[in-house]
């Protein structure tokens, strides 16, 4: 069943607080998505090696960033084991595992048409662009 955006969201101008808009910044970042994806992949938790191999090209500062946005927006929650050597646990938080449905629709929808972004991705080529927000964002 295909559900349909309110009339108020079908026609400009959107206002700076609407959802859409709320949205896309969330999802915005670099890693954002990625993270909290894999995280859920793991089965909602992982210790930072983990989560860090899991993702190639994610580099432990831009995952160390990402990880302090996700758990200052309540996203994403760190445990501290005090052991010896200590370690650190991140964790999805009941408000993050409500962000994974969207992500994963997103990643489904890519998945089914990963023609027309192989048709993009080309277009960008001959254009002599790139709009790869893993390279541009670097």
């Amino acid at each position: 069943m295909t559900r349909f955006l309110p009339a108020h969201y079908r026609q400009a101008p959107f206002d700076e607080d609407c959802a859409p808009r709320r949205v896309l910044r969330l999802f915005s970042g670099k890693w954002t998505t990625m993270i909290l994806h894999t995280l859920h992949l793991l089965g909602g938790h992982s210790r930072p090696g983990q989560l860090q191999r899991s993702i190639p090209g994610l580099s432990k500062k831009m995952m160390t960033q990402t990880l302090r946005e996700l758990e200052d927006k309540g996203l994403v929650s760190r445990q501290i084991h005090q052991i010896m050597p200590p370690n650190v646990d991140y964790s999805l938080t009941p408000l993050g595992k409500i962000f994974v449905e969207p992500i994963e629709q997103l990643y489904l929808w890519g998945i089914d048409h990963a023609d027309a972004l192989e048709a993009l991705e080309a277009n960008e080529r001959l254009a002599g662009t790139t709009t790869d927000p893993l390279e541009a964002a670097e």
